[in-house]
């Protein structure tokens, strides 16, 4: 049975994604394609890491962190390794967006004090240029 490759039109399809991404990932060292003349040839290895870098990406992670999970891509062995740190980004992400929230409370309400202080400077601002206008 022949082995599965993927053309970089392929995967640019499936995954909805431009070429030009993927030449992005390859030169970032986090994809290795075969080379024919100028066609790339896309391993089932190289369609599983596009996969985890577009996933990694959407929860957040830097492509430090999925280059780290790609060279752990051990299918033989279960991934384990891969899984265990994958679950300590995770809890690393999770925490990091736990401190964000309370980051962006917290500005809410300086942001609340800020308008609540402006508005009274100009309700007193108002005030004074009607009564310095009924005075006159």
């Amino acid at each position: 049975m022949a082995k599965q490759t993927y053309s970089i039109s392929d995967l640019a399809n499936e995954l909805d994604i431009t070429t030009r991404t993927i030449r992005f990932y390859e030169e970032q060292g986090m994809l290795s394609p075969v080379r024919r003349g100028q066609e790339r040839i896309y391993s089932p290895k190289d369609r599983v890491a596009l996969k985890l870098i577009l996933r990694g990406k959407r929860i957040g992670f830097s492509l430090a962190e999925c280059k780290t999970l790609i060279e752990l891509y051990d299918p033989k062995a279960g991934n384990q390794n891969q899984l265990n740190i994958m679950l300590q980004m995770i809890t690393e992400r999770r925490q990091h967006l736990a401190q964000q929230l309370l980051d962006i409370q917290q500005m809410q309400l300086e942001l609340d004090t800020a308008e609540e202080r402006c508005l009274t400077a100009l309700k007193t601002t108002l005030e004074r240029k009607t009564a310095k206008a009924e005075r006159s």
